[in-house]
């Protein structure tokens, strides 16, 4: 059987929406200043799905690290529908030695993340890793 993934949006008349999921998360959207964007949720989701993936392949390889610091910015095309044209992609990873095992993983990771695949179907995807001790 397939994941079926639920969430629901309640929109407020000029007040922006709030949206929560069947795991009991709420996020502000469309809403101001304390609300987040649709580029901002996609990129979040983009981000926390690589970095999910990342995760699983590098602990199978038995590395370790100490944090995993995920940016990612994008730019959209001018014409309308305004798609994606641009994703950049940047880990930057906390650890002692094995980059290239660490680079490796952010290969598979990037090869294996259904969402990075699914944004790769309308945007140019840049990816970068670095490293800091």
């Amino acid at each position: 059987m397939a994941d079926t993934i639920h969430t629901k949006i309640e929109f407020f008349q000029d007040e922006g929406g709030k949206a929560s999921t069947d795991s009991g998360y709420t996020v502000n959207i469309l809403g101001g200043e304390n609300s987040a964007r649709p580029y901002e949720l996609l990129f979040m989701a983009l981000a926390s799905c690589l970095y999910s993936t990342f995760e699983d392949v590098y602990k199978k390889k038995r590395l370790s690290c100490d944090s995993v610091s995920v940016e990612i910015s994008g730019e959209k095309r001018e014409e309308v529908p305004k798609f994606l044209k641009v994703c950049d992609v940047k880990f930057t990873v906390k650890a002692a030695d094995k980059q290239s095992g660490f680079e490796k993983s952010f290969e598979l990771a990037c090869k294996y993340c259904s969402i990075y695949q699914t944004v790769t179907m309308v945007a140019e995807m840049r990816t970068e890793i670095l490293f800091i001790d």
